[in-house]
């Protein structure tokens, strides 16, 4: 269906199937559809209002769909959402504790010193999140959707708050999860954050998607040469504006 790219859904990990969501009289999602196979880095970018955090929001569970449906191995998906939902009087070790013990984990103290390691955050185990700086709030964040072991991660805009070298690091360790074989889909804002860690990008607009495939995609249909996905992006966008009026 035009640049939107059908893939089998055998051994996928993540199923979106004609997802749809409605917020009174608007349509922030209709009828999406597109599955995610185990180890991939996907991102979803388009411009505001989109419908990037609603899918998200929707994937993770923690918004229902007007319609479609949503199937996870395992029916388990760790949710980082933009505003980390993260307890500022508590430690990074106790919110890892608390967040264990929600997720039901068998043994939360292992559960704990394990993303304590992962997250390069055990020098800061005993130090309240509320005096720690937005580059390590956020992995605590990142680390609370880890810390059932979830076969999915649903990151929206991860990178948001971080600095460059903050970035570097959160997406060194994001990759490592990927190649690890969980899979990770992520929105940004950041269009060329996306040409560079996701090997796949789903392109949202008006609660539509219009394109599932790799960056290098859309690059290909960038006038210039020199191009970058940000530019590539925009010229898609109103390539389909412009074929959509009379």
């Amino acid at each position: 269906m035009g640049w939107v790219r059908a893939r089998a859904a055998v051994s996928a990990v993540l199923q979106i199937s004609a997802v749809s969501k409605r917020f009174g009289d608007v349509h922030a999602l209709e009828d999406v559809s597109f599955t995610v196979q185990r180890g991939e880095i996907v991102a979803v970018i388009g411009p505001n209002g989109a419908g990037k955090t609603t899918l998200l929001s929707i994937i993770a569970g923690s918004l229902a769909p007007s319609s479609g449906r949503v199937r996870t191995e395992g029916g388990r998906v760790g949710w980082a959402p933009q505003e980390p939902a993260l307890y500022s009087r508590l430690s990074v070790a106790e919110n890892l504790r608390l967040f264990a013990r929600l997720e039901h984990v068998g043994d939360p103290q292992v559960a704990v010193r394990r993303m304590l390691a992962q997250t390069g955050l055990g020098e800061r185990a005993d130090e309240r999140v509320g005096r720690l700086s937005g580059g390590n709030r956020q992995r605590v964040n990142v680390a609370l959707a880890l810390i059932g072991e979830p076969p999915v991660l649903a990151l929206d805009e991860p990178s948001a708050s971080l600095d460059p070298a903050q970035r570097e690091r959160l997406w060194r360790f994001i990759a490592g999860l990927a190649r690890e074989g969980t899979t990770v889909v992520f929105s940004t804002h950041n269009v060329n954050e996306a040409q560079r860690y996701a090997g796949r990008t789903i392109v949202l607009a008006d609660g539509r998607l219009l394109f599932d495939g790799p960056p290098s995609e859309l690059l290909a249909r960038a006038s210039e040469a020199d191009a970058d996905l940000e530019r590539a992006l925009v010229a898609f966008l109103e390539e389909r504006t412009r074929a959509s009026q009379p």
